[in-house]
């Protein structure tokens, strides 16, 4: 049996809160984790809808139903099937949307940043290495950097932007003795970043990412 790949046209689609006008001065690329929907996840962050930013959440490819076949539906950016070419696709597509995103900001300059949430931490962490879009901040909430980084080639453009990584002191898919060994990894690369070990679970809360906000307008 020989495998045969092909490439062919696909619908996707990404969710937005806020309008685009010239009173926009951050965007927020908010990537979902596993067995979320974009339309659901992007509503943790209204708190952000101030008229100044822009709030983008892009949806993985694949979706499927949570038990037997109807009821709760959920999208999940890759699985070890295929890993590679999906890895490809869900780069090309954060990529598009992107790029679909900014143009319609033409030359006014605006503020960037990324957030990867749970499975999308490694998600956009990929995205930007491969294709290092002009981004200002780099979140990765609840979730690590991806093994298969090319840690050495990519160090200074990560460095440039300085990750944050959060995690909570409860979340049941990282113990202390994990958290640690990464840190300690990433330091040992050489690797300039910001974490913060907040009270709580695998979530989001409100307080903690007001606080890094006021972080980002401090530094």
């Amino acid at each position: 049996m020989i495998q045969k790949n092909i490439t062919i046209p696909k619908t996707a689609r990404y969710f937005v809160l806020g309008e685009v006008s010239e009173k926009i001065e951050e965007i927020w690329f908010v990537c979902h984790g596993y067995g979320q929907l974009a339309n659901y996840f992007i509503k943790k962050f209204e708190v952000l809808n101030n008229g100044k930013n822009l709030i983008v959440a892009p949806e993985a490819l694949h979706r499927f139903y949570w038990k037997d076949f109807n009821g709760r539906v959920g999208a999940s950016w890759m699985t070890k099937e295929d890993r590679k070419e999906e890895i490809t696709d869900y780069i090309n597509y954060l990529d598009v949307v992107y790029t679909d995103v900014l143009s319609q900001f033409k030359n006014k300059k605006v503020k960037i940043n990324v957030f990867g949430f749970s499975q999308a931490t490694a998600t956009v962490c990929r995205w930007v290495a491969n294709k290092k879009p002009d981004i200002n901040n780099l979140i990765l909430w609840a979730g690590f950097f991806p093994h298969d980084l090319n840690f050495e080639s990519d160090k200074d453009f990560f460095n440039k932007i300085k990750p944050h990584l959060l995690i909570g002191t409860e979340d049941e898919f990282f113990n202390l003795e994990a958290i640690e060994k990464h840190k300690k990894m990433l330091m040992e690369k050489d690797f300039n970043f910001e974490f913060t070990h907040f009270n709580g679970k695998h979530e989001i809360p409100e307080k903690i990412l007001m606080e890094l906000i006021d972080s980002f307008k401090k530094s």
